[in-house]
């Protein structure tokens, strides 16, 4: 408990740096208090590591740090990493077979800045396998406490996904296991699980946080940011994350971390929020939109304009961003035969035959799925008519959000057509979880900043998620929208548990 008697899992990010500053409670006992609901909640999931010794030792240095008068921004906040972020402390998965026992030299750069911030490592969590999945039912690594992989579960309902690849870093968030966690989106894999949980999160432009260390699906669509119960802790988290790493990462732009805190209590007055009607057709659920229309009246109160505009090929973005991702993917994937690193075949006769056994073993369905596509559309003869194809109409996706936003500010809609599905509900239907991504991935093609703001209740009291999207390095824009929003309504202070 900290003065105000409310339990520590219960501050937001921001409310937990004032208490430990003002040494209302330690670093130490903080770590030991979130250390304690990972145990006592295990049935969920979440965690597919801990290293208790190393998260208490940062813990103590964090107090040190703040009795010496030179703590960091975040110093002594604890913080959960997604399992695709390379660790020195703690394993690394990434969610596959094919990476169990892996340990990390190095940390990622977003952990590096997050630790030199002064955060505190709780441990790692649960994903799809190599960040390849819409429900977490992908990962083959156990959670903490189980023998064997199982699904993460939706803290709301047991019985429902949580969204995927960030699974089981929107589950430790909305569960209170974890003030924030970090995760990666490539395709939604941030909103959409955000979206299911009741939680934010956001995606910032591609290439504003390094991709070093961060295992690799689809590089040129692969990005990381924070998710946490509020936007005002977002943008503490995403200021922290951000800023320019070209030595390490070739995707890094040379722009200078910035604070995107710095407007959120500015006026919504004369904004402009464009409302695509392609984001409003027959396949999106009644309760869905029901949650979402009454998020944009009060952007409406706030003094913020709704405006209709077109996004003409986001029908396409589906097929377009599931030849490309898995082109990159392919190639990406091709690292792990067994020769340097990762799980190695036990009993083979020749290289051939070790790398064809490893990668049987060590990959599952889905990624050998995605891996199998990707080497199809660039192989000779489908290279032209399949991903190159694809690329143009990329760019074309690009262009359609310009067009749009010379007549609005911020871009607005849900972030699924569904809340969360149960589990097994898609069975061995991989498309049922493609299509659950069609108004998350035209703005991961375009390489553009969204988030996912909780926006009410839909179907079994299952969370919706309102999706802002914003033009190119608009973080502080669309977080000071969302930010006014949670001013208004509470339901990011609502929690499952």
């Amino acid at each position: 408990m900290t003065s105000s008697n409310t339990p520590l899992h219960d501050l937001s990010v921001a409310a937990l740096t004032s208490a430990l500053r003002e040494r209302h409670v330690s670093a130490l006992e903080t770590a030991q208090h979130f250390l304690a609901r990972a145990h006592s909640h295990q049935p969920l999931g979440a965690y597919v590591a801990l290293n208790e010794e190393a998260t208490l030792a940062q813990a103590r240095a964090a107090d040190a740090r703040i009795a010496a008068g030179s703590a960091g921004v975040l110093e002594g906040v604890p913080i959960a990493h997604k399992d695709i972020f390379v660790t020195r402390d703690f394993p690394t998965t990434a969610g596959s077979k094919m990476l169990v026992g892996y340990q990390s030299p190095f940390d990622a750069t977003v952990v590096t800045q997050l630790a030199q911030a002064g955060a505190v490592t709780l441990g790692k969590l649960n994903c799809d396998e190599f960040a390849m999945g819409s429900a977490n039912e992908n990962s083959a690594v156990a959670p903490v406490g189980f023998d064997a992989p199982a699904p993460v579960r939706n803290p709301w309902n047991h019985d429902h996904v949580p969204g995927g690849s960030s699974g089981g870093s929107a589950v430790a968030v909305a569960a209170r296991l974890a003030p924030a966690a970090t995760g990666t989106d490539t395709g939604g894999s941030i909103r959409q699980p955000a979206s299911f949980c009741g939680i934010t999160g956001i995606k910032p432009t591609y290439g504003r946080a390094s991709r070093y260390g961060m295992v690799a699906y689809a590089s040129s669509l692969d990005q990381a940011g924070p998710m946490a119960r509020s936007a005002e802790d977002c943008a503490i988290l995403l200021s922290a994350m951000c800023g320019p790493d070209p030595d390490r990462d070739s995707t890094s732009l040379d722009m200078p971390a910035e604070d995107f805190s710095r407007s959120l209590n500015d006026s919504l007055d004369g904004l402009r929020i464009g409302i695509p009607k392609e984001f409003f057709g027959d396949g999106l659920a009644s309760d869905v939109r029901a949650a979402v229309d009454a998020a944009l009246r009060e952007y409406e109160k706030l003094g913020a304009k709704l405006v209709p505009i077109s996004l003409p090929r986001t029908e396409l973005s589906i097929p377009v961003y599931y030849i490309i991702a898995p082109a990159e993917a392919s190639s990406n994937l091709s690292r792990f035969d067994g020769v340097k690193f990762g799980h190695r075949a036990n009993h083979f006769t020749d290289l051939e035959d070790m790398y064809k056994k490893t990668r049987a073993e060590g990959f599952g369905a889905e990624v050998k799925r995605r891996i199998m596509t990707g080497a199809y559309v660039l192989s000779h003869g489908y290279y032209d008519a399949y991903y190159l194809q694809a690329q143009k109409v990329r760019r074309m996706i690009a262009n359609d959000f310009q067009n749009a936003f010379q007549d609005c500010d911020l871009i607005a809609g849900p972030v699924a057509p569904t809340v969360a599905w149960k589990i097994g509900e898609h069975g061995n239907d991989p498309l049922a979880d493609y299509l659950a991504d069609i108004f998350t991935l035209p703005a991961s093609l375009a390489g553009l900043p969204g988030m996912s703001v909780p926006a009410g209740f839909g179907a079994g009291g299952m969370p919706v998620g309102l999706q802002l999207i914003g033009n190119y390095f608009a973080e502080a824009r669309l977080l000071n929208a969302a930010h006014r929003l949670q001013q208004a309504t509470d339901f990011h202070l609502r929690g499952p548990l």
